[in-house]
């Protein structure tokens, strides 16, 4: 699958560990580097913030969508290419799985596991079919891992999480993806 624009979903905040920001960093020149469109919340602050800031300063193309509820929570980009407010989250999320052809997911909190396992469901009952990479930085998502793996043991899953998960424990190991 050719991947041309990559949803990131990641926190609004940057975390207690550095690791997070500069792996954050390093997905943004990655993506402009590679022109890869960066499909995002819409947000200015945290590693969103680190993330599309890094795309732009690379001269990458950045779509942000945020619903109005977030604008002053999340405080809306105002630098990157494109910025589409929408009414709702659902409509956020929707028009995000629209717009890209894979998805990526850095540290972060509820609103990030939502999304993922969102994801993850759309992609189950084969609504889409799109890749979803987990940037496990510095073992950030191990223990969510484990439990994903605990529903498998328990035979709560249809089908393992590998088939729809793939782990990276860096940015750089996502360019095997991507060419």
């Amino acid at each position: 699958m050719l991947i041309k624009s990559l949803a990131v979903f990641c926190g609004s905040k940057n975390g207690t560990d550095g690791l997070y920001a500069r792996h954050a960093q390093q997905l943004g020149e990655l993506m402009a580097k590679h022109d890869i469109k960066m499909i995002y919340g819409g947000g200015s602050s945290g590693l969103m913030g680190v993330v599309a800031d890094t795309v732009m300063q690379n001269n990458g193309e950045v779509t942000g969508i945020i619903p109005h509820v977030l604008v002053e929570w999340e405080r809306q980009h105002h630098g990157i290419t494109e910025l589409i407010i929408l009414d709702n989250m659902h409509e956020r999320k929707k028009k995000m799985y629209e717009l890209c052809d894979a998805a990526i997911i850095l540290p972060g909190g509820f609103g990030t596991l939502d999304e993922l396992f969102e994801m993850l469901t759309w992609n189950q009952l084969s609504i889409h079919d799109k890749e979803i990479f987990i940037l496990n930085s510095g073992g950030f998502y191990d223990h969510l891992l484990a439990h994903v793996a605990q529903l498998d043991k328990q035979g709560f899953l249809y089908e393992t999480a590998k088939e729809r998960i793939t782990i990276l424990s860096d940015p750089s190991q996502l360019i095997q993806y991507l060419l």
